[in-house]
């Protein structure tokens, strides 16, 4: 007998455990992740939690941002199952990290590398991923990218930019009485510089006239080219055509003559003393220098012996007494088979290049990297449009404080065969705002708790509505969110809404709340119960949550049941059912933590008082018998 008793005890027990666990799970779905706790957490409590509870408990923490409840859950769930979902290893891996256990975050890291080699948050980059070239296009959709095509470009080539004390220094084929170029039938590129101005008040650069470059022995007949100049502003670096002391070409053996790096210093206001680079040579070219943030490297390309592609990028160290190491190649981190080259370093290390090599949009496309930022780098990624094009896209410059800067194209709208772009990048957004009102009176309701939730679920912000119902938030361009509306003695109403991309645009999403107390009555949705049954189900249990609430809210409250049911069916059974779903409806209420003697008495009434005219034999339609199942929580006594 003591075995049955057991055996029933157990099978209540994870009966219950389940009914609360299917409950959880209706909060979680919709957002209700503090009350989802609560009833995971009551689970738990009965040792009945599996992979699924104990998962979910760190994804509600995780949604509502508490990292270090997230991570304990998580690692309950990652040390007592083994086959956890990679999902919730990435999200412990984030807890982690938010909580500041780096060490432990690394160990999963590890793992979760190897289980999940294809996840693209890991790799950061996909050469396999179905639409790349799409995404590649759409990259920058939820930016605002202000191009302008600068206004002192020729009809020539114009191009490379760099900014030192308010000057941008570039190289242009403008000159018409120069010797021309055989390649492409324009003047020899020189050195070109030309003032910025920075409007305050509008946040806006103007340019001055261009000219040449304050130097007499920069600027020859031939090319120079591409800029590179010290913190201190007192040493440039520059790529200039092979010349000797006369001014002329040198060749190589097979009559070629290749790029080369000089070095010259600030004397006064002019630069002088030009000297050539020792790791030049007649054989090879090397050109596009660019200085490391700390000035200790110098950055270059060429396409001499034992490199890996067409032209690479190489390093050099400049020592400390002016000197220069031996020049190392990037490697295939960076280098391809194909053209590497235009290097630029920003501020906080993040190195760019150009390449063809690197899947692109075509010919070169403008990359970065985190090579000089990360022991083991990731992937160079692709900055995709409207930086690139299809077209030759080089010579990036950015101030990634300020995120305006500069790039060089030989796309069709410009002014010359290549063009300079000045760029400016903000965050697209939009504003999501509203009213939020009464459903039945329509009067405005201050003291509203709004929630902006995003597509996973995770709680972006929350505020409280002002005295005239208002709520605003600042959202990303082409994102989806909800907007749940909460406030006590009244249901929540949530709406979903998706943003497009057009930037400062605004959204309007009013919400209206049902009130739950309505005179002498507690209203909530219809209660169903399956055929025949007085079992309380999981959508009648989320509905009599609302009753819990309200009760919780006012301790002072009692309340009676009545439950109904249509005419269908014999009277005497319809009474006696009705009378079950009552009772059912409080011992629910009841088993939430509410006082059974709060609620005064839980009768059934059956179809004595049927709300229509769909009496026995009537012909009715199943909405007007639905009319007469019902339930009604009468307030006996409200508080004093």
């Amino acid at each position: 007998m003591k075995i049955k008793i057991i055996t029933v005890l157990i099978i209540l027990f994870s009966s219950v455990a389940y009914a609360q666990t299917k409950l959880a799970d209706k909060f979680f779905d919709n957002f209700g992740y503090v009350k989802a706790i609560e009833l995971y957490e009551k689970v738990v409590e009965k040792g009945k939690a599996d992979a699924h509870v104990l998962t979910r408990l760190g994804d509600a923490y995780y949604n509502n941002s508490n990292s270090e409840k997230a991570a304990y859950w998580y690692e309950k769930a990652l040390d007592k199952y083994a086959n956890i979902e990679a999902e919730y290893i990435y999200k412990y891996i984030q807890s982690l990290r938010s909580i500041g256990n780096y060490e432990q975050a690394d160990v999963w890291f590890k793992k979760l590398l190897k289980a999940q080699q294809g996840d693209s948050r890991l790799k950061g980059y996909d050469p396999d991923e179905v639409g790349v070239f799409d995404n590649l296009t759409s990259k920058n959709e939820d930016l605002v990218v202000t191009i302008e095509n600068l206004p002192f470009n020729s009809e020539n080539s114009d191009f490379g930019s760099f900014i030192q004390d308010s000057t941008l220094y570039f190289a242009s084929a403008r000159i018409p009485s120069k010797k021309v170029y055989s390649w492409n039938k324009e003047p020899f590129l020189d050195i070109f510089q030309v003032d910025v101005k920075t409007d305050k008040e509008t946040d806006s650069l103007s340019y001055g006239e261009p000219s040449q470059i304050v130097a007499e022995e920069i600027n020859t007949d031939y090319h120079e080219a591409s800029v590179a100049i010290t913190k201190d502003g007192k040493t440039m670096y520059f790529t200039r055509d092979n010349i000797n002391k006369r001014n002329r070409l040198q060749y190589d053996d097979e009559g070629t003559t290749h790029l080369q790096i000089y070095k010259a210093t600030l004397t006064g206001k002019e630069w002088a003393n030009v000297v050539e680079l020792p790791f030049n040579d007649k054989v090879f070219s090397t050109g596009h220098p660019i200085l490391s943030p700390d000035d200790k490297t110098l950055y270059f390309v060429s396409d001499r012996d034992g490199g890996i592609g067409q032209t690479d990028i190489y390093s050099v160290a400049i020592n400390s007494d002016g000197s220069y190491g031996e020049p190392e190649n990037l490697g295939d981190k960076i280098n391809t088979e194909g053209r590497e080259m235009f290097p630029f370093i920003a501020k906080d290390s993040t190195f760019y290049f150009s390449s063809d090599g690197h899947l692109n949009l075509g010919l070169l496309d403008i990359f970065k990297s985190n090579i000089l930022k990360e022991d083991t780098p990731s992937e160079p990624e692709n900055m995709g449009a409207p930086f690139n094009s299809g077209y030759d896209d080089f010579a990036y410059y950015v101030d990634n404080q300020t995120r305006k800067g500069y790039f060089s194209s030989n796309r069709p709208e410009g002014k010359g065969s290549d063009d300079i772009y000045g760029f400016n990048v903000t965050q697209c957004a939009q504003q999501i705002t509203g009213i939020a009102t009464e459903h039945r009176t329509e009067i405005i309701l201050a003291n509203v708790t709004v929630q902006l939730i995003d597509e996973t679920g995770k709680i972006i912000e929350e505020v409280v509505t002002t005295d005239d119902g208002a709520y605003t938030f600042e959202v990303e361009c082409n994102k989806t969110y909800s907007i749940l509306g909460t406030k006590p003695d009244y249901k929540e109403d949530l709406k979903k809404i998706t943003t497009d991309r057009e930037n400062e645009k605004i959204h309007q999403v009013d919400l209206i709340l049902k009130p739950l107390i309505l005179d002498s009555q507690i209203i909530i949705n219809p209660i169903f119960f399956d055929y025949d049954k007085a079992t309380i189900r999981t959508d009648a249990q989320y509905e009599l949550e609302n009753i819990v609430d309200v009760l919780r809210k006012h301790p002072e409250m009692t309340i009676k049941i009545e439950s109904h049911t249509d005419s269908r069916g014999r009277d005497k059974y319809n009474l006696k059912l009705s009378d079950r779903r009552a009772k059912s409806t409080r011992e629910y209420i009841i088993s939430r933590g509410i006082e059974a003697s709060r609620i005064e008495s839980a009768r059934g009434f059956g179809e004595t008082r049927l709300l229509n005219e769909c009496g026995n034999g009537a012909k009715c339609s199943e909405d007007e018998h639905q009319v007469n199942r019902r339930s009604y929580f009468y307030i006996v006594q409200k508080e004093e």
